[in-house]
């Protein structure tokens, strides 16, 4: 996985700069909130809810099992459409793959439909080092990349900003990338959007080649979908001359009845609407109708390793809705950035360490950035048991070794033979009260907890003792 974002400290150091900023908080949890609450509105339409759930969860168990197969299978079909297919191990390979068939057409700009995957390798700076410029459409994407930004959300990448400070940087940044923002501009939703439909119209009407990704691929006849809100997204994928598509190796699904089930679950889940505004899909290419030029470039970049845990596997059933994100007390404090992944969240927390490994400072926090209250399961539309994979690789981290997890289990070694010997246990118990008075506020090996919290206050005696006394 591409280390973009690695380098970072780790959660929780990133997280106690957020929590710090109260006007990154009250972003985050006034944007939370509303979505959340409207979730909650849309699914409780549905009285078949639960029932949708745990067929998504079963389609795409089934699709994992089987994801070799099915791979080949939208190859062929995507190929008897008249795409091309290129299969990409890594970052690196997806990126140079990706910058030759850009410069094979002689062009030296894209427009790009909002993609985690591309987020993901790094593409946007790998393009630019090839002398290619990659333009955002996705409104708030372009938000990120005017205000040299990071995504800090799944759906709402720029949910950290607020009103004014998008007026902001439209006023000193569109300029400098092509239409400038216009005079007065105020930060009035309305005129916002009109700022950056004009920015837009221009980039989409002279570019001749768009880039994208997919929600989903459909391996019986090589469709590919994409999900939107705005209909920018849609103009990449049909003016274009040329239309190249990095998707990670996951999001296939079997056939057309499979995605009737995500087309009912990913709308309410992700922007609480009954429908999608824009759905769009496409297989291969057609004379005379959209780009006569189409690849699929299939991304592995460390789901492979991700599908032999089967524990862990279950993070790919994931179809980036983002509810687990609008409900997690964590996210809601810490925001995005604190994760150093282009997934944040409760699923970043799981899926990053597993595409990335847990080797950086970062990825081996991620797993512990949680309170395991189980909100995030609750809601997620495929039935990801995120607390357990959570639970699963904090285990992976402690058999890794570390001084902290060296010292914890030393720890739990000492205690073990302690309480295995009752005699040692009393006399332990008896000697710590005793000596109370004298205990450290701060006692060496305990900061993180006393960082942020008071050490409870030890008791005159030992409860054994007193329990001898009250039933003598």
């Amino acid at each position: 996985m591409s280390g973009t974002f690695v380098g970072m400290p780790a959660f929780p150091a990133a997280a106690r700069e957020a929590v710090g900023d109260p006007v990154l908080r009250a972003n985050l949890r006034h944007a939370t909130h509303t979505i959340r609450d409207k979730r909650a509105a849309a699914v409780a339409e549905l009285a078949d809810w639960q029932e949708l759930r745990e067929a998504g969860r079963r389609i795409k168990d089934h699709t994992l099992r089987h994801l070799d197969g099915y791979l080949l299978r939208l190859e062929e079909s995507v190929v008897r459409a008249g795409g091309t297919v290129h299969w990409a191990a890594d970052a690196d390979e997806a990126n140079r793959v990706v910058a030759d068939l850009v410069k094979a057409t002689g062009e030296r700009e894209v427009v790009k439909v909002k993609s985690m995957a591309t987020q993901e390798i790094g593409l946007n700076e790998a393009l630019a080092a090839e002398g290619i410029s990659a333009y955002e459409t996705d409104l708030a994407e372009l938000i990120v990349q005017l205000g040299h930004d990071r995504p800090s959300h799944i759906l709402v990448p720029a949910i950290h900003r607020n009103r004014g400070e998008i007026r902001d940087i439209f006023r000193e940044e569109m300029g400098k990338w092509g239409r400038p923002a216009p005079e007065g501009l105020s930060d009035s939703p309305a005129e916002l959007a009109e700022a950056a439909r004009l920015h837009l119209r221009e980039k989409f009407l002279r570019a001749r080649v768009g880039i994208s990704g997919a929600n989903f691929m459909v391996a019986e006849t090589g469709t590919l979908v994409v999900l939107e809100s705005e209909g920018n997204g849609r103009m990449c994928l049909t003016l274009p001359e040329t239309l190249i598509s990095v998707v990670g190796i996951e999001k296939v699904i079997p056939t057309w009845r499979d995605l009737e089930v995500f087309l009912q679950t990913l709308p309410r889940s992700s922007t609480a609407e009954r429908m999608n505004p824009y759905t769009t899909m496409w297989t291969g290419t057609t004379d005379g109708d959209g780009p006569s030029a189409f690849h699929l470039v299939l991304l592995d970049n460390g789901r492979t390793d991700t599908l032999a845990d089967e524990v862990g596997r279950q993070a790919l059933r994931c179809i980036r809705c983002s509810a687990c994100l609008n409900v997690c007390p964590v996210y809601e404090r810490a925001g995005g950035h604190a994760y150093g992944s282009v997934y944040p969240g409760p699923i970043g927390a799981i899926l990053s360490p597993q595409l990335r490994g847990t080797a950086s400072e970062i990825d081996a926090s991620l797993p512990y950035a949680s309170s395991l209250c189980g909100a995030c399961y609750e809601v997620c539309p495929v039935a990801i048991d995120i607390p357990e994979v959570l639970v699963h690789l904090r285990e992976r981290v402690a058999d890794a070794g570390g001084r902290g997890h060296r010292l914890e289990k030393a720890a739990w070694k000492a205690a073990s033979w302690a309480m295995d010997r009752p005699a040692v246990m009393a006399a332990a118990e008896r000697a710590a009260t005793r000596t109370r008075r004298v205990h450290p506020a701060n006692p060496p090996g305990a900061g993180a907890w006393t960082a942020s919290r008071a050490l409870p206050e030890m008791p005159p005696e030992p409860f054994r003792d007193w329990w001898k006394k009250r039933n003598r």
